[in-house]
């Protein structure tokens, strides 16, 4: 095998890639209809378990692909595989507490084993090889509780899979550490661009599959001027937070990354981030549900804490990253996260609708202020560039 850092080229997003994408993103309507199921903390914790392991196999998978080339014959079968895998898997989280754990542990445990030994064998340069042995090290922790929560009845498998999660995720945002052994991301060559867009559009599908499940919550509810116009509400909530992003948010990601000395650190923050990400747009579906379904009935808790904490998931990862790399454009989004914690204890007492109209105001009042923002840095930006 050639020892070429292939890596190190840049390349667009393949369509194999967003084929791939797609299979995990199926799994938000997965969550969100097992957690809209039996609404308690228990049911969130197993929705929390799932989702973590749906996100580390995207990934690993998704470094894989960057690291050994997609557009390599043996990766894109690696890539097939993984995908073929993950759709048995994601395909099982409704069940997955239930009837059915080996269904859904088994396709798991083979992924983290295949994506991490193959990468191993194939990386294009030592550093990155031995990097992948450490990974492996850390599935070897892992997979052991994930088959034991499978053997264990419905009450004690929570307890075995939260550790195998824990640790799974643990191993993405430090990057598979091992005592005296670390991973030096400076020393490799890496596409940090391709990463960057795959980032970008699977961010945009996560936010399609949730515009998916709210639009099925639509279709189940009466036509009515209420439910019209909480469906409405919802989906500008849905709309602001794609704006929040991608109104020039994406730009001062990838200017950010091209200007860094170390570009994977700050793709590693990304990809971190899309674990409070995700389980933000579960939340929000899972409260859209809830709004549309009855929009004049009486507000609670679980609205107000699905409704509004969804959102701040969200806003408050992108606040997160913003200030751990640019520490600019951060400001505005902790003041709309509190403004949502206000409004979500609010919500107890106000009907559904009113909830959705009080979010949208937020929402498109932090676009309206980030545009603005995002101009200001990404000028900045620009003109620290020239000097």
């Amino acid at each position: 095998m050639s020892g070429a850092p292939f890596a190190g080229l840049r390349r667009n997003v393949s369509t194999l890639e967003l084929f791939f994408d797609l299979v995990f993103v199926f799994a938000v309507g997965q969550l969100a209809d097992h957690l809209h199921a039996e609404l308690s903390w228990r049911t969130a914790a197993e929705t929390a378990v799932m989702l973590i392991a749906v996100l580390s196999t995207w990934a690993l998978t998704s470094f894989d692909a960057t690291f050994l080339d997609v557009e390599r014959p043996r990766t894109r079968r690696l890539v097939l595989v993984v995908m073929g895998l993950g759709l048995f898997m994601n395909a099982q989280i409704p069940h997955a507490f239930a009837g059915r754990p080996w269904a859904f542990v088994v396709p798991l445990a083979a992924i983290l084993l295949l994506v991490d030994i193959t990468a191993a064998a194939w990386a294009p340069t030592p550093l990155l090889r031995q990097h992948y042995r450490r990974v492996t090290a850390w599935a070897a922790a892992s997979i052991p509780l994930w088959l034991a929560g499978a053997a264990m009845d419905h009450g004690p498998r929570l307890a075995w899979w939260a550790a195998a999660a824990a640790i799974d995720m643990t191993g993405v945002w430090l990057a598979h550490p091992l005592p005296r052994h670390v991973l030096s991301s400076r020393d490799l060559v890496f596409d940090a661009e391709h990463m960057v867009e795959r980032i970008r559009l699977f961010i945009i599908l996560q936010l399609g599959e949730t515009v998916l499940t709210v639009g099925t919550a639509i279709s189940a509810a009466p036509v009515d001027a209420a439910t019209v116009t909480a469906g409405l509400g919802v989906f500008v909530a849905v709309v602001c937070l794609c704006a929040s992003y991608f109104r020039g948010g994406e730009n001062i990601l990838a200017r950010y990354v091209a200007t860094t000395a170390d570009t994977l650190l700050p793709v590693r923050h990304a990809v971190s981030g899309q674990y409070p990400t995700l389980a933000g747009l579960v939340a929000l579906a899972v409260g859209a549900e809830l709004a549309i379904s009855h929009p004049t009935g009486h507000g609670n808790s679980e609205l107000g804490l699905l409704l509004f904490g969804g959102p701040i998931l969200y806003v408050i990862t992108q606040a997160w990253w913003y200030y751990t790399t640019t520490r600019q454009a951060w400001g505005v989004r902790l003041l709309a996260c509190l403004a949502c914690g206000a409004a979500g204890i609010a919500a107890v007492s106000l009907p559904p609708l009113g909830s959705v109209l009080i979010l949208d105001l937020i929402l498109v009042t932090l676009v309206l202020a980030l545009t603005r923002v995002h101009r200001t840095v990404l000028t900045t930006m620009t003109s620290t560039d020239s000097h």
